[in-house]
């Protein structure tokens, strides 16, 4: 006990790319994997342990025999967290999010505040992030029935280790020739406004949810986070920080019964040492120190995101 590795779960959406596969080393039934599920409790992918005594078990049922989540997650009926790795090779539908109150009413889950790392992005990558000035209902409703709404979006133009932080009603698309680590509130609730006009699967233009999404938009620019601290992200459901180590200079962390820690490698090869274990680890592999567990440390040539409710 003390540290485990987990399975991730992948989905092949059609604007997804084969990095997470070539370069991650993630495991896909087939040529595309746009998202690797890497710490979920969500129903939609739900994670489990990859090896030891507790091999194929999910975190929640692990939890209900050793409480290793932490008393911040008490307050949760379920896993609180959702982490993804994103490989976006063509640019996300135009989307946003709903807030708690809304998501409860309306689909009987939470909703959904994220922040993406963007691990790499191609020369000239952007992404949308809410709107270059404020719209009003009617130019906003028009736009998206003559297909200008990109017209009016703000263009944020993104490069490795830039962080961005999406509130509930922030109209908002990854790019092409992005690949970010997300971590967000475990939810799976997506509202689309536009697609570009693209067909799914079976052939069909793929569902738009305007209505809703016209609910719980906000139709302002959206507000730039302040980096407050040491943190890259802190709010009232996750705090990131991110550890670079290299050889000679390694990063001590410690976990109390507060909350578990996610590590997410996302770069590079490490060691992680914990409870009198070294657990060598890789960029793609994702761990959960259980809460209570003490102290840490990383040591070797990686690039780490830490996350714990806070």
């Amino acid at each position: 006990m003390g540290i485990f590795k987990l399975d991730f779960k992948c989905k092949d959406y059609i604007w997804g790319g084969d990095r997470l596969i070539k370069e991650y080393g993630i495991k896909a039934d087939g040529e595309i994997c746009a998202e690797a599920w890497v710490l979920s409790g969500h129903k939609d992918g739900i994670s489990t342990v990859a090896d030891g005594i507790y091999k194929g078990q999910t975190l929640a049922e692990v939890n209900a025999k050793h409480k290793i989540l932490g008393k911040n997650c008490d307050k949760y009926k379920e896993f609180p967290i959702l982490i993804k790795l994103i490989d976006a090779k063509k640019s996300l539908s135009i989307q946003v999010h709903p807030d708690d109150a809304y998501a409860l009413e309306h689909e009987g889950q939470y909703g959904k505040t994220e922040m993406w790392y963007i691990i790499a992005a191609e020369e000239g990558a952007f992404l949308y992030y809410g709107f270059e000035k404020e719209v009003s209902p009617d130019e906003l409703e028009e736009r998206i029935r003559n297909n200008t709404l990109e017209e009016i979006l703000h263009k944020e133009y993104v490069k490795a280790g830039d962080v961005v932080f999406i509130e509930p009603g922030t109209l908002h698309a990854i790019g092409a020739g992005i690949m970010i680590a997300e971590i967000q509130q475990s939810s799976n609730i997506t509202y689309r406004i536009y697609d570009y006009g693209r067909l799914g699967a079976d052939g069909k233009p793929r569902e738009l949810h305007v209505e809703k999404a016209l609910d719980v938009l906000k139709r302002e620019p959206a507000k730039k986070y302040v980096q407050k601290g040491e943190h890259l992200v802190e709010c009232s459901y996750f705090c990131v920080d991110k550890a670079d180590v290299k050889e000679g200079a390694s990063y001590e962390g410690k976990v109390d019964d507060s909350s578990f820690a996610s590590l997410l490698v996302i770069d590079g090869e490490c060691t992680i040492s914990v409870s009198g274990d070294e657990i060598a680890a890789r960029k793609g592999e994702s761990y959960l120190i259980e809460a209570g567990t003490g102290a840490y440390t990383i040591s070797g040539n990686a690039s780490v995101l830490i996350t714990k409710v806070p």
